[in-house]
């Protein structure tokens, strides 16, 4: 630090006080990433892939396999009521190939793409299951940050 003296001397007024240590200066640079909207999604955005884990607070999109349009509506519309998620998309009948008991399946349906905070997953999944909507929901996750900002 006798280098940082030399290049910037402090002046008159201050020269009592002492100078700030690295872990003020590491506060000072932490507290603005935080701050700032745009570093803070950085900052949650690398802690999340270096944890590998989600942030209350940011978004994360569940996907809801329905057996027709009814069930998918009427699913759709229940977790609006309830306001579990921002947005729920609708998507058309497509096809779908399965194991079920050893026989390979087909069967067409119907896949929800709903948007909601990583903090409401766990509400929406155990909703859905306890909807009589449908016998064998899926609802599985994916972790989405930044929509509709």
């Amino acid at each position: 630090m006798e280098w940082l003296s030399q290049r910037c001397p402090l002046p008159s007024s201050a020269q009592g006080w002492p100078r700030p240590g690295r872990g003020t200066l590491l506060l000072v640079v932490t507290l603005a990433v935080l701050m700032s909207p745009l570093l803070r999604d950085l900052a949650l955005q690398l802690h999340s892939a270096l944890t590998g884990t989600y942030i209350p607070g940011t978004s994360s999109m569940a996907f809801i396999n329905c057996l027709n349009e009814q069930i998918a509506k009427d699913i759709a519309r229940a977790i609006m009521d309830k306001k579990l998620a921002a947005q729920v998309n609708i998507l058309p009948k497509s096809s779908a190939l399965y194991f079920w008991k050893g026989e390979l399946e087909e069967s067409t349906e119907i896949l929800l793409i709903v948007k909601t905070r990583t903090s409401k997953i766990g509400e929406l999944s155990n909703y859905v299951s306890k909807t009589t909507f449908s016998t064998h929901p899926l609802v599985s996750r994916s972790h989405k940050h930044r929509y509709g900002r």
